[in-house]
């Protein structure tokens, strides 16, 4: 459920069983570090130990691999303990299977409950898709309300600004849902220039819980330029069987088939190259179309790692899927519940924003190898012209649709054995 936009978030959310993440080890000591400024011999052996290491990379993945096996070995300590101490053990992981079967049924019970209260969200949903639309209008007693929260505004304000004059065709709410998406930080690192263009035609985005665990984002589209589509969806899968604390615990996503008109595909670029022939010095053009940054790479999910899959390429799909099952919850949580506010800026002011730490340093660029990669390109007589518009991107390290919430998936045979992150169903 969406959280009432008057009250603002605290700064730290308390775990509770929609937000706590799965873990092999709940429980943690916290342990602090030695309260000791230096030790020279502790330093040498750091260092010592990080040659030996960064020498050694095949050492550094036995012992990865090595310390993995034993996560989860008992240490021996209960086997060790008497006969009658074990039965009392066994009798508390008895109590505590009761204990899950409530958890599994509470968070089962607070989804029907999110579900009830959907059915009433939607009719407000619809009216407003036809304000924005341009189907209907607000009544005077809804236009009352919201100019209440105005006039409070204009006074802490205390600020006069002039009023715009009246256009007599404007329809609805122009370009609502895309200037409340470019509002949503983690959305607008997503959406190009290109992309623009189409999202205009956006008019409505909603979403739909399944009959099992799980649910379905339904993006709207007017016709236009760029596909046939009229709705393109997303839906987002749980696993049957809950997680540690009751929890649903997210599977895979699927995404709808866009159908590109012809060459207004938003998820390729067209690079166009000249070469020249070192021996008749004749040049030729030559096209090709490589994938690139779109708002559009939403709706073609990546795949769960595979066993085969090297440690580096399956980190990067784990945070791959990690941002796009999160940006799937923003859309759910956030953008559609809370759409006017997001279309206004207003939401901005309760979203909880990581703090950027400036130390005054500036890094400088490498000009030797960019100097080199100069040298590089004249070498191939090659020269490359790129038709793309990029993305306005608030977070450089931000790539959109290298598709937020950890990711991990149980060992059921086809999927890595790795740790399930669970997910709040609501």
């Amino acid at each position: 459920m969406a959280e009432p936009i008057k009250n603002r978030r605290p700064e730290v959310a308390a775990p509770t069983p929609q937000n706590t993440p799965a873990s092999n080890a709940p429980i943690s000591s916290h342990a602090q570090q030695p309260a000791v400024a230096s030790i020279k011999e502790e330093d040498l052996d750091r260092a010592a130990a990080a040659s030996i290491f960064a020498q050694n990379p095949r050492l550094v993945q036995m012992i990865q691999g090595r310390l993995g096996s034993l996560v989860g070995r008992s240490s021996g300590y209960i086997e060790s303990l008497p006969a009658s101490v074990r039965r009392r053990v066994a009798g508390l992981k008895g109590i505590q299977k009761d204990h899950s079967k409530l958890e599994a049924e509470f968070q089962e019970e607070v989804l029907q409950l999110e579900k009830k209260y959907f059915a009433k969200f939607t009719p407000l949903y619809e009216k407003r898709a036809q304000i924005v639309n341009g189907k209907a209008e607000p009544t005077d007693k809804e236009v009352e309300a919201g100019e209440e929260d105005e006039d409070e505004k204009d006074d802490d304000n205390k600020t006069e600004t002039e009023k715009p004059s009246e256009t007599a065709d404007v329809k609805g709410i122009p370009e609502f849902w895309l200037s409340a998406m470019k509002n949503q930080i983690s959305l607008a690192d997503m959406i190009t220039e290109r992309d623009e263009g189409a999202l205009r035609s956006l008019v409505d985005i909603r979403m739909e819980y399944l009959d099992k665990p799980g649910f379905r984002l339904i993006f709207d589209f007017a016709p236009n330029d760029f596909f046939t589509n009229k709705l393109i969806t997303k839906t987002y899968y749980y696993q049957n069987e809950s997680g540690y604390g009751g929890d649903f615990i997210y599977d895979h996503a699927e995404g709808h088939k866009i159908d590109w008109k012809e060459g207004q595909d938003l998820t390729v670029r067209v690079e166009s190259k000249k070469q020249r022939n070192k021996n008749t010095k004749q040049t030729r053009i030559v096209k090709k179309t490589v994938p690139t940054e779109s708002f559009f790479n939403f709706f073609s999910p990546p795949k769960p790692p595979t066993d085969d899959e090297e440690d580096d390429a399956s980190s990067d799909i784990e945070e791959r899927l990690e941002l796009d099952y999160q940006l799937g919850e923003d859309i759910k949580e956030k953008l559609i519940p809370r759409a006017v506010d997001w279309f206004t800026g207003e939401a901005l002011a309760f979203e909880e924003f990581e703090d950027v730490e400036d130390d005054g340093f500036v890094e400088d660029e490498d000009d030797e190898d960019d100097d080199d990669l100069s040298d590089d390109r004249d070498d191939d007589e090659e020269e490359s012209d790129e038709d793309v518009g990029q993305p306005r991107s608030l977070n450089p390290l931000y790539s959109p649709f290298n598709m937020l919430t950890p990711l991990r998936f149980q060992d059921d045979g086809a999927k890595p054995k790795q740790e399930a992150q669970e997910c709040k169903q609501s």
